[in-house]
């Protein structure tokens, strides 16, 4: 099986502060592999490295081969990226927004986009409204099918349904999986919901203090440590880090 991302022994210093400390994963292609732990732990951090929107102090990344420190600009022809508090304008209907972001992508193809990003949201009628009267969720929709819509090889979710309601989260989660699987899209997410990874990911790495604790299948971890899910899985797996 081909890799997808390939991170080798990443720091990550802020100043005085260490945010990622000799962090290694790997990623197949075709898989969702979630970055969990509490919030501060490195996992925004290391999605934005891999995303190419900061370098690491030290250690080296691929993504689909390209090394992502010195090919930025090639890793960002086929991945997407979506922050944990990205927002779109307001002042657009969600038609207009999807349509502003698929201009970015070639005049050729920007109304099949729209469609794809239209179907993905689940919106309907209410993507011709503006933004601003959207609730959070909507517009978490709207953000996610803005990621997916152009369909890249990798997608990067941080907190993809942080603060949502539970009708909204659902509908992330299941847009997630099914569009991953439909497409073979590769997902990098991280989360601090331990049971909403459990759902979603093939693969996940328990990260604290920017280190990497464990790794491995949800079932196969919980079967390792006897716990009933993956937030026992964390309190055992860092009691012996």
């Amino acid at each position: 099986m081909s890799l997808a991302i390939e991170a080798d022994h990443l720091v990550k210093r802020f100043g005085d502060i260490l945010a990622i400390d000799d962090l290694s994963f790997a990623v197949n292609e075709g898989e969702i592999y979630g970055l969990i732990g509490p919030n501060g732990a490195g996992k925004t951090t290391a999605l934005r490295i891999v995303g190419t929107l900061i370098k690491p102090s030290f250690g080296i990344v691929s993504v689909f081969g390209v090394d992502a420190v010195r090919e930025p600009s090639r890793v960002r022809e086929f991945i997407s990226y979506l922050p944990e508090e990205a927002g779109a304008y307001r002042n657009l209907s969600g038609f207009e927004y999807l349509g502003f972001m698929a201009n970015f992508y070639g005049e050729k193809i920007i109304g099949e986009v729209v469609e794809e990003g239209a179907r993905i949201s689940g919106l309907g009628e209410r993507l011709k409204d503006r933004v601003k009267t959207y609730s959070k969720g909507m517009n978490r929709r709207l953000l996610l099918a803005r990621a997916l819509m152009v369909r890249p090889k990798l997608a990067i979710l941080d907190e993809p349904t942080g603060g949502l309601d539970v009708v909204h989260a659902l509908y992330i989660r299941q847009t997630i999986r099914e569009y991953a699987e439909k497409r073979r899209t590769t997902v990098l997410l991280s989360s601090h919901n331990m049971l909403e990874v459990e759902y979603l990911c093939n693969r996940i790495a328990l990260i604290n203090e920017g280190r990497l604790v464990e790794e491995g299948t949800p079932e196969g971890l919980k079967a390792k440590y006897g716990a009933k899910n993956l937030e026992e899985v964390f309190v055992e797996a860092t009691k012996h880090a």
